[in-house]
């Protein structure tokens, strides 16, 4: 693993968003849900997609807070134009379980 620099790690650009919506996503190659997070006035809604099938329903995401990179370009998943990286970290499966916060945070707040 290599060092980082603290001036590197300014440069990735994570912030809150809260999930307004979720859709299944069946024509990816692995199961996958399309999410629309929305990041506050600055940054507004961005899509991802998402291999978090084994954790949650489109329907349970809604409303959910996430954390994501924000300043990635846009990659072409698909048919689907993902614009942000969201976080999660695998359980003892593998399975991507989503990062964010505790409590209610206000959408568009930058980690630090």
């Amino acid at each position: 693993m290599a060092d980082l620099s603290f001036d590197e790690f300014l440069k990735v650009d994570i912030r809150v968003g809260e999930i307004i919506r979720a859709e299944p996503y069946p024509e990816a190659r692995k199961p996958a849900i399309k999410l629309w997070v929305d990041f506050g006035p600055e940054i507004g809604v961005k899509k991802s997609s998402a291999q978090i099938t084994a954790h949650y329903m489109p329907e349970t995401l809604v409303g959910k807070q996430v954390l994501a990179v924000v300043n990635f370009p846009p990659r072409q998943i698909g048919k689907f134009m993902s614009e942000i990286l969201v976080l999660g970290l695998p359980d003892e499966n593998g399975d991507i379980v989503l990062v964010g916060p505790d409590g209610a945070v206000p959408r568009g707040g930058r980690m630090h």
